[in-house]
């Protein structure tokens, strides 16, 4: 096969997302090495337009980055046909329509998550994609993440034994924004605007507990505003009306049990934002972004529970840092090339518009969950 070239739509490119990690940390290195090797020796290259409301920032990004073309006009590059594939990077509340007419002009499609704010809306989403014909693809970049991929290896090798339970932990301090600026917008902490946690980050833990450990059955979420009240980018006070914080607990089909923490409000004493612990009958592993450690069986202290004196073990020290020879990319330029790769090949993709769907059933659960107090069965389906 000969090289080709496919035209990219970056719908809000210069956006935090879609500047940091799609345009300057996928796209651009993409380019940079030539395109995207494919099975058979040749490469597709990506010649890509950001498209955004705002014409500065847009001639700012270009002018950074070489003069990349640019346009405020989305429904003339969606009729151009040098554009097959549609990047979007909006916010969330925006995706919908956006996605639509995507859909309509025929374009494949590779989108942030959350695919929709609701689960009718992801579910009709699936319905127009399918219909049209078009490929499409949902950001699952935690997958890619290096301790990921090392855990990933870890179960296929059969490490673990029998899977018992995982427990995760994610968050940090995010600072309310009176005495010093938040890290995070001031929109995540509005409902009316698509904020909250369990909408979030629940489509992410869809698909890392898929992906990894096993179909969900059940899941009982509590949601939790614990900071009621934060300041803007602008300096104003308001009232936060999304939940900051989400404990979870899911139940799989094949009995294993995944407690998550995600917290906005917790001061990180672990050594990665994103933890977790695996423990099976074998042998247990704490895997992070980058970092996972593993202490097996025939290593595992013999603990008992004395309250009255200092316990003399030192538990960390039993753990077992996993070398690698390995390299690994940023998870978002790995899952580009991932996509780009099936879309030229015509192989299927599993991180489709259904995969997204799905995250967002599971965070429509959990906020049922959360206001019932109650344990919610996941419905069955492909979406």
């Amino acid at each position: 096969m000969a090289d080709k070239t496919i035209g990219v739509i970056l719908n809000g490119a210069t956006g935090r997302m879609g500047y940091r990690q799609h345009l300057c940390r996928s796209i651009l290195p993409i380019i940079e090495q030539g395109g995207v090797e494919l099975s058979d020796g040749s490469r597709v290259q990506l010649d890509p337009i950001l498209v955004g409301r705002h014409e500065s920032k847009l001639k700012e990004a270009s002018e950074k980055h070489g003069g990349l073309k640019y346009t405020t006009d989305l429904d003339s590059v969606l009729a151009d046909p040098h554009y097959p594939l549609y990047g979007d990077f909006l916010v969330t509340s925006a995706r919908v329509e956006s996605l639509k007419k995507a859909i309509a002009a025929g374009k494949d499609i590779y989108t942030e998550k959350p695919l929709a704010e609701t689960y009718e809306d992801a579910c009709e989403l699936v319905r127009l994609a399918e219909a049209k014909g078009v490929k499409t693809g949902v950001v699952h970049d935690k997958l890619f993440l290096p301790g990921l991929l090392k855990l990933r290896r870890l179960i296929k090798s059969g490490f673990f034994g029998r899977i018992l339970s995982v427990h995760g932990e994610f968050g940090y301090w995010v600072f309310e924004g009176d005495w010093r600026e938040s890290q995070r917008p001031s929109w995540n902490y509005r409902k009316e605007l698509g904020g909250g946690m369990i909408s979030d980050m629940f489509p992410h833990w869809n698909y890392v507990i898929e992906g990894l450990f096993g179909k969900i059955k059940t899941v009982y979420a509590e949601a939790k505003t614990e900071i009621p009240e934060r300041v803007d980018e602008k300096g104003n006070t308001y009232q936060a009306t999304a939940e900051d914080a989400a404990y979870a607990i899911f139940e799989l089909d094949n009995g294993i049990t995944v407690q998550m923490n995600s917290s906005w409000n917790t001061r990180v004493y672990r050594n990665e934002l994103l933890e977790f612990q695996i423990d099976g009958t074998r042998g247990s592993a704490v895997v992070g972004l980058f970092g996972a450690e593993i202490q097996v069986r025939d290593a595992t202290p013999k603990a008992f529970w004395n309250p009255d004196v200092p316990d003399p073990h030192k538990y960390m020290d039993g753990w077992q840092e996993i070398g690698t020879d390995e390299t690994y990319e940023n998870g978002f330029k790995a899952q580009w090339e991932e996509y780009i790769r099936a879309l030229a090949e015509g192989a299927d993709y599993p991180y489709d518009f259904a995969s997204g769907a799905r995250g967002v059933r599971l965070a429509e659960l959990g906020y049922e969950s959360a206001a019932k107090g109650a344990k919610v069965i996941v419905p069955e389906g492909r979406y």
